[in-house]
């Protein structure tokens, strides 16, 4: 051991140098081809929770880098896994060629190399010659160079080099474990605050005994179930809301509720999003990931804007939905996961399903219980409690005096069709509170900008006639307006101004009500 010395010395300095052993695996080559006739080192490690042995680098000599070879996994049985590790715990050293070595330790992915091979076990610090079975850490391989050959004066030194790279191989799991912790730590921080910060979700349903009473209904029956749901609705009418009560009422409540908005994802990254990806996968991958599903395994994974997938993604997310497994970007090994999904989208699944843009058999998979979840301007009963409820909320988040809706706020909000759901009454009600300042909500400013005569109109006439909706009055108002305007819609002259609405939001206003000014509009102009 005194004559390696030296060489052990400048191999702990080099180990020690970069935490991650990929990185210093060619500085460390490179001093042991001073010493030997080496042309490529390999460090492999163990894996006692998935049987398998995972290359974490190849390097050539000659050209002082790693391999792409490196991230690759072999697979194990339980019975070469074990035999593997016992070899490892007696710090074995073993010469021989790519045969001899493949044979006594099945799953070195050896074939690519010839001529003369060194092995060597490597465990965990402070593990005595014939510790517990388990505590084997991994393999270092050597090749001689093409026109040598290892013998046995080799064997002494490669056993004396196997407690610093030992050493370096257990500091690197260590930080990588501990990355991998403060990843999913991260997600979890950020989902949450991501919950917190949202301004459409709350603890409670608001209008779960009035216009959800039905929704709410579905939701008793499902939600101790774990059947698949798909929650259909504009946006912003609160379809996130629901998910969370779902989730809540189920036996997974005391595990993660994670959202994925799948229209969000990059689709180059959306496999890596959503299933995980082994190192060295691709480009970038410089650690192992988990994706969405394993992060909620054991709890709830909302799928929203489910219609937006794409058709490769969709096929991998009907295996997952049909057992339970999947596998990581670049990895071998099936995995499995015990997830409830909840989908949702303001698309017609359906007409998407007919014209080929959405698998069928996804399609019926998550369609097992769907809840429809009524627009806003449906259920007008529920927008007095909603509103103070957000009116509530915005005082404490702007610091301001809580002040709720007068009667004639609520007339003004329920005279508005609300294009945006609820979330836009919060939005609302939010930029009242503002324009307030801790005095009565300025409900009438807030919604000025998007409120047409008419609407203000009939919030002073107490009902409409039997026989005219709202949009029917709307529309005779806007017409009348064009008509008095010659069609002009901008300018001073113009039905905006007339009707005190933005111009854009009449334009609008007037597409969903299918009116064309240019009907109003005299044959010279």
């Amino acid at each position: 051991m005194q004559r390696f010395l030296p060489l052990l010395l400048e191999v702990w300095q080099q180990a020690c140098r970069d935490i991650h052993i990929d990185r210093s695996a060619p500085a460390i080559a490179a001093v042991l081809a001073r010493r030997l006739p080496l042309q490529r080192l390999l460090l492999y490690q163990l894996d006692p929770e998935r049987d398998c042995l995972r290359c974490l680098a190849r390097v050539q000599v000659s050209a002082s880098v790693v391999l792409e070879s490196a991230g690759i996994e072999s697979e194990l049985t339980r019975e070469a896994f074990r035999r593997i590790a016992r070899w490892c715990d007696r710090r074995g050293v073993i010469r021989g060629s790519t045969d001899a070595l493949e044979r006594d330790l099945p799953g070195l992915r050896l074939s690519d190399l010839a001529g003369s091979l060194m092995a060597g076990g490597l465990v965990s610090e402070g593990v005595s010659e014939g510790g517990s079975e388990g505590a084997g850490l991994g393999v270092v391989v050597l090749q001689a160079a093409d026109t040598a050959d290892f013998d046995e004066t080799h064997e002494p030194l490669l056993a004396a080099l196997l407690d610093p790279l030992g050493v370096a191989m257990q500091n690197d799991r260590t930080v990588r474990e501990l990355s991998a912790l403060r990843a999913s730590a991260e997600a979890d921080r950020t989902a949450l605050l991501t919950r917190l910060g949202r301004e459409d979700i709350t603890d409670s349903v608001v209008g779960a005994d009035a216009g959800l009473r039905q929704v709410m209904c579905g939701i008793e029956l499902v939600a101790p179930k774990d059947t698949p749901v798909l929650i259909l609705g504009e946006t912003g009418a609160g379809k996130e809301v629901v998910a969370r009560a779902i989730h809540r009422g189920s036996r997974r409540a005391a595990g993660p509720f994670l959202r994925v908005n799948c229209g969000a994802i990059p689709p180059e990254l959306a496999d890596s999003e959503l299933f995980g990806h082994e190192r060295g996968s691709f480009t970038g991958a410089s650690m192992q990931r988990q994706g969405w599903f394993e992060r909620a395994d054991g709890g709830t994974l909302f799928l929203d804007e489910i219609g937006e997938l794409l058709p490769a993604l969709q096929v991998r997310l009907l295996r997952v939905l049909q057992d339970g497994t999947f596998e990581r970007v670049g990895g071998q090994r099936q995995l499995r996961v015990d997830v409830r999904v909840v989908a949702a989208t303001h698309r017609d699944l359906a007409a998407m399903v007919a014209a080929g843009r959405f698998r069928a058999d996804l399609w019926y998979r998550i369609n097992v219980f769907p809840l429809v979840l009524p627009a806003l301007r449906e259920r007008l009963e529920d927008i007095p409690a909603m509103a103070a409820h957000f009116a509530l909320r915005a005082a404490k988040r702007l610091g301001l005096s809580p002040q709720l809706p007068t009667a004639e706020d609520l007339q003004l909000l329920r005279a508005y069709p609300w294009p945006g759901n609820v979330r836009e009454l919060s939005a609302v009600i939010e930029r009242a509170a503002i324009l307030g300042n801790g005095g009565p909500l300025q409900i009438r400013t807030a919604l000025g900008v998007d409120m047409p005569t008419v609407a203000r109109e009939q919030v002073r006439a107490e009902t409409p006639e039997p026989d005219q909706s709202l949009d029917d009055a709307v529309r005779r108002h806007i017409e009348a307006a064009l008509t008095d305007c010659l069609g002009r819609i901008e300018g001073p002259f113009g039905a905006a101004r007339r009707l005190e609405v933005n111009p854009h939001t009449l334009r609008a206003r007037m597409r969903r009500l299918g009116i064309d000014w240019r009907r109003f509009r005299p044959a010279q102009l």
